[in-house]
């Protein structure tokens, strides 16, 4: 399961350090790169929750192995995508197959795990999506370096079929199958929360990836005006088929769980702040420093390293310091993001400074996810287990996909407005790309200690 759920996180990563040589050769614009990168998070945020509650539906198992099949069909369709628009496409579909795929793990764990065994069982989950992060950057670079048999950036997506394939057949041997019982029949699906849900995602972040170079027209700030719209009429009509009996797509009785909200605020921000911060500095070296993929993928590798150390060592670090925790790693990742932007200022390639301002990033985001996901899912109900991991992984991908959106805009339109291309410039838009980050990672470390202070 964990390898499935790797194998996932690496397809996201991985295209990260592949984009450029992909947007040169399908001739993409800025919009259409980050709608390969945000594609694969917009299906993947919309059907998480649905995911979760399909596998309480029909069984654990049969789901997974239906997402990691779709998967891996959709990875051999983006591999031979002739297009930007049939990448897309098919980035799309890829996403659902990891939405009906990955949140069999985080309900697995729930279910068959409790108290000391399902933190370790939960930071293992952690360590793996950093790994994934880490193993993304590196395998992107020397994938599209490598060009094998001139096939450019493909076997990134190509990579996947084979152990797609393997993990299908290991899976239908080792997964157990769902004990009579296990498997509730007594809830739907929730369509009509789906769609109200899908709806507001889809106009929230359409405008914030078309918007920039389209110069903002009108319909993009009336798509973002009726996406908060829908979102309240969600929230609203929730509320009212909880009351009623039914089984809503997010149960407030999830949301009501002490520091659930918390928790998904934390995780937002968090996510939106690793995404938007690789997404925007991958474009920086490797089109305004002019780095290779490899050179570019084995940059960011320090950061994920770091940051799955952290993620697998921080339940035993001292007591005294476990309360301040996610906080200080909030502020950590503000003061290294803002670093990050100021050794690179003026067009240079940062030094040594570099890497210490990776390895703080590395830390502070490490400390802002793993307690923060440990402790929200830690005294969950095992009734609640699909809910509540389908409601955390869904706002880690939202915050993914608004970081790149809304980051990746920053970037692409502050370079825009410089002028000629270069590595100036480029450190440039950089510069003020981090500090809106340092500033979003600055409201996580106040938003812990308002918690604390209550």
């Amino acid at each position: 399961m964990l390898t499935a759920q790797f194998m996932a996180l690496l397809d996201v990563f991985i295209v990260n350090v592949a984009v450029p040589t992909i947007g040169s050769e399908l001739h993409a614009s800025g919009a259409g790169m980050q709608l390969v990168v945000a594609g694969y998070s917009i299906a993947y945020a919309v059907l998480l929750i649905t995911g979760a509650r399909l596998g309480d539906l029909l069984g654990h198992r049969r789901v997974h192995l239906a997402g990691l099949a779709l998967f891996t069909a959709a990875s051999l369709a983006c591999g031979l995508a002739g297009g930007t628009g049939e990448l897309i496409a098919f980035r799309l579909v890829q996403g659902a197959g990891a939405a009906v795929m990955i949140p069999q793990v985080l309900s697995l764990i729930q279910r068959h795990f409790t108290g000391e065994a399902r933190a370790r069982a939960l930071g293992a989950y952690s360590a793996v999506v950093a790994t994934g992060a880490a193993a993304g950057q590196v395998l992107g670079g020397v994938l599209v370096s490598a060009d094998l048999f001139g096939t450019g950036w493909r076997p990134v997506f190509l990579v996947n079929v084979p152990v797609g394939l393997v993990l299908l057949a290991v899976g239908r041997r080792v997964l157990p199958r769902d004990a009579p019982g296990a498997v509730e029949r007594s809830r739907g699906l929730d369509l009509s929360g789906l769609v109200l849900l899908g709806a507001a995602v889809s106009l929230l972040t359409v405008p914030l990836v078309l918007g920039q170079e389209e110069d903002w027209p009108l319909w993009s700030w009336l798509s973002l005006g009726a996406a908060a719209v829908l979102f309240t009429l969600f929230c609203l009509y929730e509320s009212r088929l909880a009351r009623r009996g039914g089984a809503p797509l997010i149960s407030p009785r999830v949301l009501r769980h002490p520091g659930m909200g918390l928790a998904v605020f934390r995780l937002l921000a968090v996510m939106a702040v690793n995404a938007g911060f690789l997404f925007a500095l991958t474009l920086h070296v490797q089109g305004g420093l002019g780095y290779s993929a490899l050179r570019a993928g084995l940059t960011f590798a320090p950061t994920a390293v770091v940051f799955g150390l952290v993620g697998l060592t921080w339940r035993n670090w001292p007591a005294a310091l476990q309360g301040v925790l996610i906080p200080a790693g909030f502020a950590v990742a503000a003061v290294s993001v803002a670093g990050v932007g100021a050794v690179l200022k003026g067009g240079g390639d940062g030094g040594p400074w570099l890497y210490v301002a990776f390895a703080g990033m590395g830390t502070g985001l490490a400390l802002g996810f793993s307690p923060t996901l440990t402790r929200a899912l830690a005294t969950v109900r095992a009734e609640d287990a699909a809910d509540a991991s389908g409601l955390l992984a869904t706002v880690a991908q939202l915050g993914q996909l608004i970081g790149v959106a809304a980051f990746g805009t920053l970037f692409l339109n502050r370079l825009e407005s410089l002028g000629a291309p270069g590595a100036y410039t480029s450190a440039d838009a950089l510069l003020t790309c981090t500090y809106a980050l340092a500033a979003t990672a600055t409201s996580g470390a106040v938003s812990g200690l308002v918690r604390r202070r209550r």
